[in-house]
């Protein structure tokens, strides 16, 4: 015996109770369709509508290359029809770039290198004052602890 209100169970679907989609501002940057073996990122060609040539140059000297509206057919509305980067996806003074990822790797490696030298520099010139009467503590590990509660 069913009531004779209800309906069955086959109409009653996820589809039809889901919320109405609900609108979102847009994003600054839209984020481009990845090529294997290759990186993305902006690279700032101007700010407040002045140009910035040694911005640019630098990224091109480090490998950066702009995109091209041809690889990335999905912004050619964004294409840059004047400038130096014609044909280039431009959005706000942000060129999009690409650069193979053993370069971005290589460029860690370096980086961290760097980083890792002028920390042993800084140990070198601390340590250098120790004595072994009253040895300087030099530790590099830190530790957090959280509290139970009163």
């Amino acid at each position: 015996m069913t009531a004779p209100n209800r309906a069955p169970r086959d109409v009653e679907t996820r589809a039809t109770k889901e919320r109405p989609k609900q609108w979102m501002p847009p994003e600054l940057l839209p984020e481009p369709d990845k090529e294997a073996g290759y990186t993305y990122r902006w690279v700032r060609v101007s700010m407040l509508n002045a140009s910035d040539p040694s911005n640019i140059s630098r990224m091109l000297r480090e490998g950066w290359e702009p995109v091209s509206v041809e690889e990335q057919p999905q912004f050619k509305m964004l294409a840059n029809a004047k400038g130096s980067f014609e044909g280039s996806v431009e959005i706000g003074g942000l060129l999009l770039c690409k650069i193979p990822t053993e370069f971005m790797e290589q460029r860690r490696a370096y980086y961290a290198k760097m980083a890792q030298d002028q920390i042993d520099a800084v140990d070198n010139n601390y340590m250098r004052q120790n004595d072994r009467r009253m040895p300087m503590f030099n530790e590099r590990r830190s530790t957090t602890t959280f509290g139970k509660g009163s």
